[in-house]
């Protein structure tokens, strides 16, 4: 690990930590928590497999500050299970974590001969997942700043709940803002023009992500939603923070590249003008109406988002998976994406760098077009790539999403995130691909 063995140690005690380090193509939930990971604390884990659904309980022990801690199945999928987690010091800013499983399949001799194979290939899989997001995380944190008070909006969408998990555990003091109340969280109606300023007084940086959902056919209705959820709950936020007494230093308030419009093979960085569209206007709009904050000396950074990987690979996955995945359309528009890992590192960079300001490409470095990106994904999986989804089919299925969003295109450039010292963990689709997928 490229941090001290206590360092690391203190990492796997906050909360998240189990959030960070769950695969992503494993479909498994924490559903309770009693403590952390101290002697006769305990965890129960739900996990889904298929249509069948079990519950794992994971019981503490052994636990050595900053040296070891050990948990042991009560009961769950496995005849047996201990795995102990060993924090060895190796130079003074490095250490090694090892870890150590025991474990019985169930059904005895003939779970062993038939399920062996398959479990010890899961497990080197997952924890090599594990290991390469807990070394990513340790070395961000490490350039970060002193522990920060961040509030999130947004935070039970996928990247807010991968935000929040990763700040906890970096040992930031993380605040929800929600319409439903959550523990020790805010709650807020900007539909209606609800928010408690007293309760965001002391925080040090907001993180808004909240707004409605593109992914759907757009009827007039439906556009209208998209609009005012980005726009008015924007304005109220940025009022809000503007009307405090203590404001906090910074508001990162998320965006999208749509502002640039459908661009063909222009490169695009943030001093490129928007472009046409109702993408465009909706993202212009929503980062004008953050005015208010910046007009009261709040450092405003509006991150424009490319395609998350890992939202979109849901809906990519069973398609290729049955072997009739293809490129959408002619294939030649541009494929600006981001990892989600990139992409939570990118809002804590954008918090805890000062001169950072104003519009920000949140994207990989190599974008690419979309045709080389679906014939990456088919190589991953092994898979073909054979089966395109031609543009007319695109436009019936979809309407207007189908030309603004899935046969446009924007080769965008991370110009300001790369000059202001970020480094990516996954500037190639192929390597997030193999690490999102454990390929």
């Amino acid at each position: 690990m490229p941090v001290p063995a206590d360092v690391a140690f203190a990492w796997h005690e906050r909360p998240g930590a189990f959030e960070r380090l769950a695969p992503p193509w494993q479909r498994v939930r924490e559903i309770e928590r009693r403590g952390t990971i101290r002697d006769g604390d305990r965890a129960v884990i739900e996990l889904h497999h298929g249509l069948l659904r079990r519950r794992w309980v994971a019981v503490h022990h052994s636990y050595e500050q900053n040296r070891q801690f050990a948990d042991r199945q009560e009961s769950g999928p496995f005849a047996s299970w201990e795995h102990v987690h060993r924090f060895v010091p190796t130079t003074g800013e490095t250490s090694t974590l090892e870890d150590e499983i025991t474990y019985r399949l169930p059904f005895g001799l003939f779970g062993s001969l038939l399920g062996r194979r398959y479990a010890e290939r899961t497990l080197a899989r997952t924890f090599a997942y594990r290991d390469r997001r807990l070394a990513d995380d340790l070395r961000r944190h490490t350039d970060a700043k002193a522990p920060l008070r961040v509030a999130i909006t947004g935070s039970t969408g996928l990247i807010g709940r991968s935000l929040a998990a990763f700040l906890r555990t970096g040992g930031h003091d993380v605040i929800t803002v929600s319409r439903r109340p959550q523990p020790g969280g805010i709650v807020w109606d900007p539909g209606a023009g609800l928010l408690e300023a007293e309760a965001l007084a002391g925080v040090d940086a907001v993180v808004h992500l909240a707004g409605e959902p593109i992914g759907r056919r757009w009827t007039q209705a439906r556009k209208r939603e998209i609009v005012e959820s980005r726009v008015r709950g924007t304005e109220l936020l940025a009022k809000t923070l503007a009307s405090l007494e203590h404001r906090p230093s910074v508001l990162v308030s998320a965006s999208a590249i749509g502002f640039y419009g459908d661009r063909g093979d222009e490169p695009l960085d943030e001093a490129s003008e928007r472009g046409s569209g109702f993408l465009a206007g909706v993202c212009d709009a929503w980062e004008a109406a953050c005015a208010p904050a910046h007009d009261a000396g709040i450092r405003v950074v509006n991150l424009r988002i490319g395609v998350v990987l890992e939202a979109v690979l849901p809906r990519l996955l069973p398609v290729f998976r049955a072997g009739v995945g293809g490129r959408v359309g002619s294939g030649r528009q541009w494929w600006s994406w981001i990892s989600l890992d990139d992409l939570t590192a990118a809002v804590l960079h954008a918090i805890t760098t000062d001169g950072l300001d104003g519009p920000v490409n949140a994207v990989a470095p190599e974008a690419c077009t979309n045709a080389d990106a679906m014939r990456t994904l088919a190589r991953v999986l092994r898979r073909p790539c054979v089966a395109p989804l031609p543009a007319a089919a695109a436009r019936m299925a979809f309407g207007e999403l189908a030309r603004e969003v899935l046969l446009a295109g924007q080769h965008v450039l991370p110009t300001r995130l790369e000059t202001s010292g970020f480094r990516f963990a996954y500037p190639r689709l192929e390597a997030a691909l193999r690490h999102t997928l454990g390929r």
